[in-house]
């Protein structure tokens, strides 16, 4: 039996914290940087629920701008595309590496699972050292429906062949676990700094500090 595992690439894998000094240049304040990415969130989302695509740099743009005029911030357009740029160089976690590579020894199939295009995934995944853990870097793009509609972790069956059942995703969103568990996916959940679990609906059954406590628990 194959075991794949689906990883959320922002805020999971790659540390976005590194875009706070964009955001204290730009706003004046670097703790706005998650208020953007929760906005940014919700115009993907609303797309999603309304059935109209809303692709992951649109909505970063969107948000932005929604941010900027909710500050009363004069950002310009340079501004913003080094914001929106910055995201194809973040660092990764530095536990991402070593976890990855334990749980490849332990036999388990890798692959990437992101809202961003792939082309945007795979230049992040290439620049923080880690593109060659995947089997795949996969994009929701390439279905049509960004996560957590069921479409994208189905993407992540089809693609290895495997009985959803058979796939778990790994990620530090509640809202993310929760789409992979509606799928019938399961899936594990990463405590990165100021990520919570939802109180509502089902739970994941692995939940980890970090992704090095992810790893063990899975190969557990």
């Amino acid at each position: 039996m194959r075991r794949v595992l689906a990883f959320d690439v922002n805020e999971t894998l790659l540390d976005l914290r590194a875009l706070d000094p964009l955001f204290e240049r730009s706003f004046g304040d670097a703790a706005l940087r998650a208020q953007w990415f929760a906005q940014m969130l919700q115009l993907a989302f609303v797309g999603v629920i309304t059935g109209r695509h809303v692709d992951f740099t649109t909505a970063q743009h969107g948000a932005l701008r929604m941010l900027a005029e909710r500050t009363g911030t004069a950002l310009s357009d340079a501004q913003a595309e080094e914001i929106v740029g910055a995201m194809r160089s973040l660092p990764p976690h530095p536990d991402v590496a070593p976890a990855l590579d334990r749980l490849r020894a332990g036999g388990l199939t890798l692959c990437s699972l992101t809202n961003s295009s792939l082309e945007v995934s795979t230049a992040q995944l290439e620049h923080a050292g880690i593109a060659d853990r995947f089997e795949a870097i996969l994009s929701a793009d390439q279905v049509g429906r960004l996560k957590p509609a069921p479409e994208p972790y189905a993407l992540v069956a089809d693609t290895f062949g495997v009985p959803i059942r058979d796939v778990r995703l790994v990620a530090a969103h509640a809202w993310d676990c929760a789409g992979a568990l509606a799928a019938g996916c399961s899936a594990a959940f990463v405590s990165r700094h100021g990520m919570v679990r939802s109180p509502v609906g089902e739970q994941p059954d692995i939940v980890g500090g970090d992704l090095d406590e992810v790893a063990s628990l899975i190969l557990a």
